[in-house]
């Protein structure tokens, strides 16, 4: 059986870049969202735009996996910064990811625990994490290894950024890894997310500016991990 590279992007601007280098393609419309499987460097690669949020990216996730089988899924695509240590355009991978926006503290439970599994924090693969890096560095862009925290909200303000990181000693946040990677955790699939800083102080207004020039520098970055990554 071929062994298939999943990549999971929320919008039009963190995929386009990939599929429009793919060769012998094949769209497949599934729960809403178009499938795009492939070639890329000589891999078989499925790409697909989820669109925004948990809910969409959970349903993308858990058909990926259905319909292509891949060996690994990575989310790549744009996040606001909760660390002073990043800049705009840095790289960000997630040593883990956390649901900043799951709460049954009422009921007794810590802020984040996600029921069911009962855990908090979703650990990434390392190989993939760590092919992920040296990637990045080879590219001279600059990366930080740290938490990821996904919400169904676009986290502005600094009193919201910094409770998010302070509870979860998150770095960065954004609004669908955490669910690809719960998707990931139950069907037993390697998985990773990188994503590139759109967002830092400036908030909003840097997200209107930056957004899609931050897009395209985590597109460079899945390129290069495809071309060199061993499946």
């Amino acid at each position: 059986m071929s062994k298939i590279i999943g990549i999971i992007g929320a919008m039009d601007v963190e995929v386009n870049g990939i599929i429009a280098d793919m060769t012998n393609t094949t769209i497949e419309e599934l729960s809403g969202m178009k499938f795009v499987s492939g070639e890329l460097y000589g891999k078989s690669v499925v790409v697909c735009k989820c669109g925004i949020g948990k809910v969409f990216a959970g349903i993308c996730a858990q058909t990926m996996i259905y319909k292509y089988n891949p060996t690994i899924i990575v989310n790549s695509g744009i996040a606001g910064a909760l660390s002073e240590e990043l800049s705009i355009l840095d790289a960000v991978i997630a040593t883990d990811v956390v649901q900043h926006d799951m709460d049954t503290s009422a009921l007794g439970d810590p802020v984040g625990m996600i029921s069911g599994i009962n855990v908090i924090n979703i650990h990434a693969d390392n190989r993939i994490s760590d092919f992920l890096e040296s990637t990045t560095k080879a590219l001279h862009i600059n990366v930080k290894r740290g938490i990821i925290a996904s919400g169904d909200q676009f986290v502005a303000g600094a009193d919201k950024k910094r409770s998010i990181a302070n509870t979860f000693g998150a770095c960065a946040c954004e609004m669908e890894g955490a669910a690809i990677g719960q998707v990931c955790y139950v069907n037993n699939v390697p998985f990773a997310i990188l994503r590139t800083i759109s967002d830092g102080k400036g908030e909003a207004m840097d997200y209107f500016t930056f957004a899609s020039i931050a897009a395209n520098q985590a597109i460079k970055i899945i390129k290069k991990f495809i071309e060199s990554y061993e499946v």
